[in-house]
């Protein structure tokens, strides 16, 4: 809303039939909405009293690559301001549940899995991430869809608020860990409702899982070793768990508002 711009004759007017003390807050008053109004544009006084919340500010001018990065072979999945490149899990559209906002990809209301349009063998991919309170959430790949759920074929990069989900108990289901399958070798994840970075490299049965610039996870899918680790835990259940040599990658929606910049991703030869 414009504020109408008061003249010298109204304010002087209520200088004169007002206590002292309401005075100076009329005053006051009348110096915020003579500023406001020559800003000339709509919600401009809102705008400027209420600052936006640092790590948003910040939101907005991410999601963007370097010249160095775009010669690399890098590729944004997010472009700050659109769901391009994504959909949801066996589904043609994006979910209502996922939202682009403020420089972000955030998980707000239920809505299933997302998922990106394209398909990916070998690749790097590097993201930004934060989760609320007691949040868990987390990145599938190579996810296929002939399961009724992305993690029943794609290993899941666990996203989670450690110390306050009873997942971070243990080192085999914390932040950053090849979910139920390889654990974490140190915990490297921040706070709830502060910025992670994370990265997934998986070059043909190789597969890394960083976490703010700390490797953490480093496994050979399809290994004995890996095999045995996959039968002793839920995922026997799933025959194709693990097994798609290219797939999606997917956000999961696990009920928590959770939120992400900054996905790119390079594909391996």
């Amino acid at each position: 809303m414009i504020m109408p711009k008061p003249t010298y004759s109204g304010v002087r007017g209520l200088l004169r039939t007002l206590a002292p003390v309401a005075v100076a807050s009329v005053a006051a008053g009348a110096l915020v909405a003579c500023a406001a109004s020559s800003g000339g544009a709509a919600g401009a006084s809102a705008t400027a009293s209420v600052p936006a919340p640092a790590d948003t500010a910040s939101s907005l001018d991410m999601n963007r690559l370097t010249p160095a990065e775009k010669a690399a072979g890098w590729k944004l999945l997010f472009d700050g301001s659109t769901t391009n490149g994504w959909r949801g899990f066996k589904k043609q559209d994006v979910p209502a549940g996922w939202v682009a906002r403020g420089g972000e990809l955030r998980r707000v209301a239920a809505g299933g899995d997302l998922i990106t349009k394209d398909e990916y063998q070998n690749f790097d991919l590097v993201f930004d991430w934060k989760i609320v309170y007691g949040g868990n959430s987390g990145v599938m790949y190579r996810v296929t869809e002939d399961g009724s759920e992305t993690y029943e074929t794609g290993p899941e990069y666990q996203l989670l608020d450690d110390p306050h989900f009873p997942d971070g108990k243990s080192l085999l289901t914390s932040a950053g860990s090849d979910f139920g399958i390889y654990p974490v070798t140190q915990r490297m994840a921040k706070p709830a409702n502060e910025w992670n970075t994370s990265r997934i490299v998986v070059n043909g049965a190789h597969v890394e899982h960083w976490l703010n610039g700390v490797k953490v996870v480093d496994y050979e899918l399809w290994s004995p070793d890996w095999k045995q680790r996959v039968a002793n835990s839920k995922f026997k259940a799933w025959p194709g768990y693990g097994l798609a040599k290219y797939g999606y990658i997917a956000l999961q929606d696990h009920e928590f508002p959770v939120a992400f910049r900054n996905i790119k991703i390079k594909v391996l030869p």
